[in-house]
């Protein structure tokens, strides 16, 4: 198969100098007129046809010599079976007993004629005649033939038998003449048997339309064959002549086997189909290549892989042996070849000095380019070094130690003491260095040894054979005597420098086995060194900025939950692996045993996201003192993110604050309502003490800081026990699974009854959360109790000054049931003086309610909007004296408004009014 074109056989070849088009569709596609491609074929210049005409003319030379050697040989056969046939017959008559004895008799035609008819008849021959001596017809087929003179039969009046093939009269014919015999041996008579020459032709023409038949037919198969042997091979030759067919093998021969390159043709199932001699050189092919596999040729496996694939590539540079080959490879099926890859090699190790360099050069691009891949793919100081360990041994080094200054490993800005630091990373190629361990103080107080030059010059030092160097034994010379027993024997020490500060130590260290350090590899050393440190100190800086947020978020999230009797509480904050955030939650004690829950989400994570979280915290803290209802509340607190991210617009967009969510809730021991807004924030869950959850839907606003939409609050009924779980969106959102499949698992997890706001914490922790979430997650679980009916008291107070005594005495007797008779001047006289006020400057209704709990609260309501405010009265003032003693007598006091009105509440510690010193409080009041 050398020199077998790989074009489609379907494609004739041009002539010399024509050009094939390179449009596929044009080689291809295009339809062909009938009889067009019968040209080719036909066209005596070509090869295929001069092979087809040839091999037709010798086929029909064979079959019409065959066909004349059937014709004789059916002839001559005819000829000597009548022969035979002839001259047995004329013996069997010759001597049959009666035939002498009828020619010695008077009349042996009358005889003779009857026998001989007979015998005619019975032998198959046209004519048996009886002779005398001399020749004269005594019997004959034809009775007019009777009495005349036969020719020719001489030989048998002699005494001698013959056959001929007789011309004459009456006819042609094959006959046999034999002499009869009397006892005495002497000639009596002839009889002459035969065959006409007509009979033998006409069993030969009857022989004849098979003989020709078979010709026709043998001729008809051999063209045909003929035919397809031709197409064959005019599909293999594309139609050239055999002067072209001659030089296409010479100039193939030339090309595979005198030009400096290797090629190998491979076939689809991997097997080698031609190698040319360069090729059998570079590779060193065994010599029974052909037809096997390319991977049972010994060649690498990469090479073997890429000749056994389907895959393309220009100039791709393989090892082979102590060469390095440049290797094309393209695939013949898009040529119209059959499947199958043509390789081309090149040797490119012409120079051997520099193939050497070469590798090495290119083995220290690729440890540079790995490097910039893998060092640094944390923001973890102590990750990174062992990361450069890890990517230089064993291609750098057998042995790799990092040291770091303290400073550095704490985040710290490193200092100007570098000659005490931590061994921070150390990876040899085999276990059981001497070296000193992972965590060890490394000091360097001797200036002759390799690490301390390196760290005073800032560059780094070379040892190439340690065993000569007497210099870095100084410190240590006990651990430098380990070392070279190790094998150990070649040093190059990098200080580790970013923005021209020293933050640690790096060695490298050949042990046996391995070449010396040259100069080639101090380069490379730095270069590694040195991005090393580049992600080093980025980790550092990461650390102290990780440890500065994780210090403000800390300060900024409450330390713990403030004491009250509404609610059992428990809760849990995890930040996302980023480590600081911007979610939040806050429990704040209102007015009337009442307790304010919180839960916000800032979006994004850093420091900007806890300054967020820590401000939006601090308002809500403000807000809530105001006592304001939920909506009014994140009312303001939208009002507030308005106002900064139109301050920060202009100066950063990215630190604007909207896109922060917020759930603001109010939950009232005295009736067990719990009152929610929310902006932007997923709505709780609420689980009764039955176990059964339910999903409050309070009115969704959007986030803080949008603008242009109203709050809206909802009122849910807690009854006692049930547990109010508010939480951030990363307990329920994740890549893996959307907010609503997060929000059914969150509600099978919590579907138990009689579990503690602790165990519901935990139960969904462990169920929601992997170990380090995507997202910050903030959890707050409240189980909700009520105050004893007990202890609150209600009055309805008519619009009449007089009815201030009679409450104040009911009171007074309240006072006394609870036990707090100590209380009751000062309750008295704080409920005296705001009562009196509700009726004088409110409206109606109006209201009394004391609580009792931790504390003492007295609370007074009417339908008025207006607020009373605390001042001091001048001596000449009738009045504006009363909230003062308000102030004086009570923990604390405030307004808060409702609906229908407000109220004004004053809290008592229990334990023992506050008696003021009434001296005092007479000149206060007389101020």
């Amino acid at each position: 198969m050398i020199g077998r074109s790989r074009r489609s056989r379907t494609e004739a070849v041009p002539p010399l100098g024509h050009r094939w088009s390179r449009d596929p569709s044009r080689r291809r596609g295009r339809p062909e007129e009938p009889g067009r491609h019968l040209a080719p074929a036909l066209s005596l210049r070509t090869l295929a046809a001069q092979v087809f005409l040839l091999q037709v003319v010798i086929v029909l030379v064979l079959v019409l010599a065959a066909t004349t050697a059937l014709v004789l040989q059916g002839r001559y056969d005819g000829e000597q079976a009548a022969t035979n046939r002839s001259l047995a017959t004329a013996e069997a008559f010759a001597h049959a007993p009666g035939t002498a004895l009828a020619l010695r008799s008077p009349h042996p035609t009358a005889l003779l004629q009857p026998a001989a008819q007979n015998a005619r008849r019975a032998a198959g021959v046209d004519f048996i005649t009886v002779l005398s001596p001399d020749g004269v017809r005594l019997t004959d087929p034809v009775p007019r033939l009777i009495g005349t003179k036969a020719q020719g039969v001489g030989r048998a009046a002699a005494g001698e038998a013959f056959t001929e093939t007789f011309h004459g009269r009456p006819g042609n014919a094959v006959r046999a003449v034999v002499p009869v015999l009397d006892p005495s041996r002497r000639v009596v008579g002839m009889v002459s048997a035969g065959i006409q020459v007509e009979t033998v032709g006409h069993m030969l023409n009857r022989q004849l339309p098979v003989v020709l038949g078979s010709a026709g037919l043998a001729l008809a198969l051999a063209t045909g064959g003929t035919a397809l042997v031709s197409r064959r091979l005019r599909r293999q030759t594309h139609g050239l002549g055999p002067a072209e067919m001659t030089r296409m093998y010479e100039h193939h021969d030339a090309v595979l086997h005198a030009v400096r390159e290797g090629v190998l043709i491979v076939g689809d199932d991997g097997r080698l189909l031609l190698a040319n001699d360069e090729a059998r050189r570079l590779l060193d092919l065994p010599a029974d290549a052909d037809q096997r596999h390319v991977g049972e040729l010994g060649l690498a496996q990469d090479l073997a892989r890429l000749l056994a694939s389907s895959e393309a590539v220009s100039d791709q540079v393989f090892p082979a042996g102590d060469r390095l080959l440049a290797v094309s490879t393209r695939l013949t099926g898009p040529y119209g070849g059959p499947p199958g890859l043509v390789a081309s090699f090149r040797d490119t190790t012409e120079l051997t000095a520099l193939s050497g360099r070469a590798r090495t050069a290119r083995g220290r691009l690729t440890l540079l380019y790995e490097a910039g891949v893998r060092i640094g793919t944390t923001l973890d100081v102590r990750r990174t070094a062992e990361e450069l360990a890890e990517v230089t041994v064993p291609r750098m080094a057998d042995v790799v130690t990092v040291e770091l200054l303290d400073a550095v490993l704490r985040g710290e800005e490193p200092t100007g003491a570098v000659k005490r630091m931590r061994r921070t990373a150390l990876h040899g190629a085999e276990p059981g260095d001497p070296l000193q361990p992972v965590g060890d103080l490394i000091q360097f107080v001797v200036a002759d040894t390799p690490m301390a030059a390196a760290l005073q010059r800032g560059k780094a030092v070379l040892v190439p054979d340690l065993h000569a160097a007497q210099d870095w034994r100084a410190q240590d010379p006990q651990g430098a005597r380990r070392v070279l027993e190790y094998g150990i024997h070649s040093l190059i020490a990098v200080p580790l420098r970013a923005r021209g500060v020293v933050l640690g130590m790096v060695d490298f260290w050949r042990c046996s086995g391995s070449p010396r350090y040259e100069e080639e590899d101090v380069a490379v050393a730095e270069e590694l060194v040195a991005r090393a440190a580049v992600a080093i100190d980025n980790a550092r800086r990461y650390a102290r900025e990780h440890a500065m947020a994780v210090t403000l978020q800390r300060s900024l999230l409450p330390r713990d939950l403030p004491d009250q009797d509404a609610l059992e509480m428990a809760w849990r904050y995890l930040p996302a692996q980023s480590g600081v955030g911007g979610d939040w939650f806050d429990v704040i004690p209102l007015p009337g045993f009442r307790v304010a829950l919180v839960v916000g989400d800032v979006v994004g994570h850093g420091l900007h996201a806890a300054v967020t979280m820590g401000r939006l915290r601090t308002a809500v803290l403000n807000f809530s003192s105001l006592d304001l209802p939920p909506d009014e509340l994140l009312g303001h607190l939208d009002e507030m993110v308005s106002h900064l991210d139109t301050q920060t617009a202009s100066d950063d967009d990215s630190a604007q604050v909207t896109g922060a969510t917020c759930l603001y809730a109010i939950y009232d021991p005295v009736g067990g309502r719990c009152t929610l807004s929310r902006a932007g924030h997923v709505a709780p869950v609420v689980v009764d003490p039955g176990g059964r959850v339910t999903l409050t839907e309070p009115p969704l606003s959007p986030p803080l800081g949008v603008g242009g939409h109203p709050f809206e609050t909802t009122e849910v009924d807690l009854p006692e026990g049930s547990r109010l779980v508010l939480f951030t969106d990363g307990l329920v959102e994740d890549r893996g699974r959307d907010i609503d499949e997060g929000l059914e698992m969150l509600r099978s997890a919590v579907a138990h009854s009689g579990r503690t706001p602790e165990d519901t914490c935990r139960a969904l922790v462990e169920t929601m959360l992997p170990e380090r979430p995507g997202d910050d997650v903030a959890l707050l679980v409240a189980r909700t109790r009520l105050l004893d009916p007990s202890k609150v008291a209600t009055w309805e107070v008519p619009s009449d000054v007089m009815a201030v005594s009679r409450v104040r005495t009911e009171v007074g007797r309240r006072l006394g049931d609870w036990g707090l008779e100590e209380s009751s001047f000062a309750t008295e006289l704080i409920l005296s003086e705001l009562l009196t006020n509700a009726i004088r400057y409110g409206a109606p209704p109006v209201g009394v309610r004391i609580l009792l709990g931790r504390t003492l609260v007295c609370e007074v309501s009417d339908g008025s909007n207006t607020s009373p405010r605390l001042r001091r009265a001048a001596t000449t003032d009738e009045g504006g004296r009363g909230l003062f003693l308000v102030s004086r007598f009570a923990e604390q006091w405030g307004t808060r408004y409702t609906a229908n009105g407000k109220v004004i509440w004053a809290e008592q510690s229990l334990g023992g009014a506050r008696e003021p010193d009434p001296a005092a409080l007479l000149d206060d009041i007389a101020w």
